[in-house]
């Protein structure tokens, strides 16, 4: 039996198998796959068997108890209290990139898990289907590679388009007014995949586009940071937009200026590049 990303949580045996033989094929070991279903390495196996692949239950680093669909594939979980990412992805036999991809984020870690591995937070752990047609649309990139607008075609809808780009229904609708929650994507529709005119806290200020409504500079406002204006115009990470402004002499990293370096936090007024084609030297 397999998960939402093909990934295999169960088998059935067939004449011939040993825990051993099951256990190489999925790239398992055999203590493992003897653990997860209470048998003894070595013990044999009558055909039609059905067989976990991933831990019975709670273990260290994920102790809460998942939901289930009625194959007993794992489909949502609510984190306790010192689970770990690594506990998580090891229990439901997940890559750190399909759990983010199932929960239409674009990353998982966050250095002392304040973010997405939170005490409480409920996580999904699989994908719902989507149309095959989907995600063929035309897409506008910007000049860190990120897409910034996507023109949708027959099949799109709101979950394909989320785990395709990692935006939420909620982000979709909050930075395309014209989607309405429960209605099909009009195909041919631009989708706006960043916040761009939409403020959020820790960017404010106002930026500049070219001819096609990619993000060229930006103007900081009070309390900016790095980090939440990078979210809004697609810059993948805080180097990205860094590099786009280097300065070309000196040991700095940035040539901008802080008001609080430890939280990236910007002073305000500045025009900054949003462009690494386009970079500002100062």
């Amino acid at each position: 039996m397999r998960d939402s990303f093909g990934n295999a949580d169960f088998y059935t045996t067939v004449p011939g198998d040993t825990l051993s033989s099951v256990a190489a094929a999925y790239k398992l070991s055999e203590a493992k796959v003897s653990g997860f279903n209470g048998l003894q390495p070595g013990a044999p196996i009558a055909p039609g068997t059905r067989l976990r692949l991933i831990p019975d239950g709670p273990m260290p680093g994920a102790k809460g108890a998942a939901v289930v669909d009625a194959n007993g594939v794992p489909t949502g979980y609510t984190i306790e209290p010192e689970d770990s990412l690594a506990g998580i992805t090891y229990r439901f036999n997940l890559t750190d990139e399909q759990l983010a991809e199932a929960n239409k984020v674009a990353f998982t870690y966050e250095k002392g898990n304040v973010f997405f591995i939170r005490a409480g937070n409920h996580i999904q752990l699989q994908k719902n289907p989507v149309d095959s047609r989907s995600g063929r649309g035309i897409s506008v990139n910007n000049s860190f590679g990120q897409t910034i607008f996507y023109t949708t075609v027959d099949g799109d809808s709101f979950d394909s388009l989320g785990y395709k780009f990692r935006c939420t229904t909620d982000q979709l609708l909050r930075w395309n007014p014209t989607l309405t929650a429960g209605q099909p994507i009009p195909v041919g529709t631009q989708v706006r995949l960043m916040p761009g005119d939409v403020t959020i806290d820790g960017s404010h200020g106002t930026f500049t586009t070219d001819a096609d409504g990619i993000p060229l500079t930006y103007t900081t406002a009070t309390g900016d940071t790095e980090r939440q204006i990078a979210f809004r115009f697609g810059v993948p990470e805080i180097a990205d937009l860094e590099s786009a402004n280097r300065p070309l002499t000196g040991t700095d990293r940035v040539w901008y200026d802080f008001t609080h370096l430890a939280s990236g936090e910007l002073a305000p007024g500045q025009t900054i590049s949003l462009n690494l084609t386009k970079p500002i030297h100062q």
